[in-house]
């Protein structure tokens, strides 16, 4: 028997065992080849509420159980997904169609997660507080109890890993819902890792689903903190139906970042950032660089050494061959890329290579002399292409950078660090990396964006997570009942 075996999740969702699932099931299918690799259990509205009140149920003793006891469940969860990667990365490479090496940093993260979720155990969770009258006072961190977890297909085993264990860590019950089309890799392999690491049953449930799911964990009445990393359409409405119940709502949305090159900066090394930003999970990334700023001095030389190395990746089933870029997850998202390609090309942009496809495998674009009114500049593309405009300043670099609705990530490329500072300062954005592309992610880093890529740093690191998944409770005490004027 497998680790993931299809026998235990077929038709099957995870609530500390394996239950069949009210809503039926789906095909997990993979994107290279249309293939039906199995079939996951699909939950619906009430099977959410019902994983919802046996979570609250079981939260309390969990919350009670010695931080000693917590921390080394999770360590023992980043021991299985270091023991399983291999497993665990085949699934993501054929069911999310990421490439060997990008499947291989999800499992590497997913254990990391795990090990700083342990330490998140026994950190110190409150201060001692001044009064003016006789007493103890403090305030304390407690779990907020239930935390419902929204995650996307595109990193499926990390987006969901940190927001899992860190919940699990201080004492929470978990509603977990991964996309339907990364149930595998991005749901039960969660499941499975905590249940072979001995987590208590009814405290972590995975429900893999659509819409009317993700709905049903947001407005459950027994779940009171949501953690939702999504599109911004989407993560609109969560925000919007949380707010209406007075929800605390975690939200990491899309982002549309800026790749800034200076004209001091080394063009082979940017070229290759810039490639690497643009075209690493066929763009599929909400940190993907999707405007490239470059000085007019040496914008055409960027352009030339960028479309080289875009016309030099292999794209192909990442399960059969050494590619660079795999299949994007499915027809609709081609098309959609190749839509904001095709209107942008007639909105006056160059096309220096790419813009066509075969099957869902769309081979790495780079647009020239972009307008930033063209819908692949304007736009999150979420696919494989690198929209090239140019500028002259410093200020105008800033202006271009910062006129957008997003605000997740920047990257500067530039020989001199200070002027990159400058440029940093002027830009709204949740991510700053000077002398590197936008893509990056670290356990023990606070992640998140600004504007219309979300609600601000709220996961990674001790203080995000530690705010995300308690709540503020302040205790005073005394020796006597205090007397009172009546």
């Amino acid at each position: 028997m497998t680790f993931l075996d299809p026998k235990v999740w077929t038709g099957s969702i995870f609530d500390g065992s394996w239950t069949v699932s009210r809503a039926g099931d789906a095909p997990v299918v993979e994107p290279a080849t249309g293939e039906e690799l199995g079939r996951a259990g699909t939950a619906g509205a009430e099977d959410v509420a019902a994983a919802a009140l046996r979570a609250r149920q079981e939260q309390r003793a969990w919350a009670a159980t010695p931080y000693e006891e917590r921390a080394a469940l999770l360590r023992r969860a980043g021991r299985l997904f270091e023991e399983h990667a291999q497993e665990i990365q085949d699934w993501i490479v054929r069911e999310s169609g990421g490439v060997p090496g990008k499947a291989g940093f999800e499992t590497h993260v997913a254990a990391q997660e795990c090990y700083e979720a342990a330490a998140l155990a026994s950190q110190p969770l409150g201060e001692v507080l001044p009064t003016a009258r006789k007493r103890l006072s403090f305030a304390r961190r407690v779990p907020v109890g239930v935390v419902g977890v929204i995650a996307p297909f595109n990193f499926p085993l990390i987006l969901g890993i940190r927001s899992v264990a860190p919940a699990l860590a201080l004492g929470n019950a978990v509603v977990f819902k991964p996309d339907q089309r990364t149930a595998v890799c991005g749901g039960y392999a969660i499941a499975r890792v905590f249940e072979e690491a001995g987590l208590p049953p009814g405290l972590l449930h995975v429900l893999p689903g659509g819409a009317e799911a993700g709905q049903a964990v947001v407005t459950d009445p027994n779940i009171p903190v949501i953690s939702f990393t999504g599109s911004t359409a989407a993560g609109r409405k969560v925000g919007e139906a949380g707010a209406r119940l007075l929800k605390r709502v975690h939200l990491e949305l899309g982002g549309n970042s800026a790749l800034v090159i200076f004209d001091d900066a080394d063009l082979g090394l940017a070229a290759s950032a810039g490639a690497w930003a643009t075209f690493f999970h066929q763009g599929q990334i909400c940190m993907t660089s999707g405007r490239h700023l470059v000085h007019e001095a040496v914008a055409e030389e960027y352009v030339e050494r960028l479309a080289a190395k875009a016309d030099g990746l292999p794209v192909g089933d990442p399960a059969t061959g050494q590619v660079a870029l795999g299949p994007l997850i499915d027809a609709h998202q081609r098309d959609r890329v190749h839509r904001l390609v095709t209107e942008s090309v007639a909105a006056g942009a160059r096309l220096a290579t790419g813009g066509t496809f075969e099957g869902l495998f769309y081979r790495p674009t780079v647009l020239a002399e972009v307008p930033v009114a063209a819908p692949a500049y304007a736009e999150e593309v979420f696919g494989p292409v690198a929209p090239v405009t140019t500028f002259s300043t410093l200020e105008e670099a800033a202006a271009l950078a910062a006129d957008s609705e997003y605000g997740l990530s920047l990257g500067i490329l530039t020989r001199d660090v200070m002027k990159g500072m400058a440029l940093a300062d002027l830009v709204p954005t949740g991510i700053v990396h000077i002398n590197d592309q936008t893509v990056d992610d670290e356990a023990v880093a606070p992640f998140g964006g600004v504007g219309a890529s979300g609600t601000g740093s709220r996961f990674g690191g001790t203080g995000a997570n530690v705010d995300a998944f308690t709540e503020t409770q302040w205790v005073t005490m005394q020796g006597d009942i205090a007397a009172y004027p009546f």
